[in-house]
């Protein structure tokens, strides 16, 4: 796991291949089609696909509670962020946007990284990471270059606290913050993979949605923060997990 440690800190994530047992794989889509029918939305019936995407709440029950504390994925957890340090939720939370086969804008493909408290409607952020520990992209359909992956920055982590610092604790609307033309030369991989496939990101790292999406079905996706009990202390004296080694590197460069 070291070697897997040290890319994370570098790269600014991890693919955690087969974290979500297939089985509990289907159960979960099985749930997020029922959430599509309520809405017209029926999966299975192309006439039905009327939007680009389509976002809903993660829905909650014993599947989502299995998938959201897999062992591997808490062996991960633990990994980059210390035993104890991170909050246990049984499910997977976050919000899952099903993005349907369409060459339409879905209006949400631009490059950022995502803010993790409210302050006045608006998602804030800031250098301590409040709120969000880790970004997990739990696959919950199987993923291939023409099913509008979610595009990565690699590295990218690493240009977001110089630029979050000057705000304090008090912190930033993310969408404030205007990345350096430098991040967007970075390389750029996509977020492929198989059914029950999760990518562990690092809370600033620089990701998009694309389009147009050339494959055949629904792609069905959460993605759900990993909060912490308390901001990241950053403190160069102390015990610092992989998230804050990235942070605090940032900020020595800087």
């Amino acid at each position: 796991m070291t070697t897997a440690v040290d890319d994370f800190i570098a790269d600014g994530f991890i693919a955690v291949r087969g974290a979500v047992a297939s089985e509990g794989v289907r159960h979960c889509v099985q749930s997020i089609e029922k959430e599509l029918r309520v809405r017209g939305v029926d999966p299975h019936d192309p006439l039905t696909w009327k939007k680009p995407v389509v976002r809903l709440a993660c829905p909650e029950g014993p599947s989502f509670a299995a998938a959201g504390t897999s062992p591997a994925l808490c062996e991960v957890y633990d990994q980059l962020l210390g035993p104890g340090r991170w909050i246990r939720r049984y499910g997977v939370g976050g919000e899952v946007p099903v993005r349907f086969p369409s060459v339409t804008d879905p209006g949400d493909a631009g490059w950022h990284f995502d803010g993790s408290y409210d302050v006045g409607g608006q998602w804030w952020v800031n250098v301590q990471s409040r709120g969000r520990a880790l970004l997990a992209l739990f696959l919950f359909t199987d993923v291939g270059e023409r099913d509008a992956p979610t595009e990565i920055l690699v590295g990218s982590h690493l240009d977001v606290p110089c630029l979050l610092a000057p705000f304090g604790q008090r912190g930033v609307f993310h969408g404030d913050v205007k990345l350096d033309p430098s991040t967007f030369r970075r390389p750029c991989i996509r977020a492929t993979g198989r059914a029950g496939d999760v990518y562990v990101c690092h809370p600033f790292l620089v990701h998009r949605a694309t389009w147009p999406h050339l494959g055949t079905g629904p792609r069905v996706l959460a993605q759900p923060a990993i909060d912490h009990h308390h901001p990241f202390a950053l403190r160069e004296d102390g015990p610092v997990c992989a998230v804050e080694q990235a942070i605090l590197q940032s900020l020595r460069q800087s």
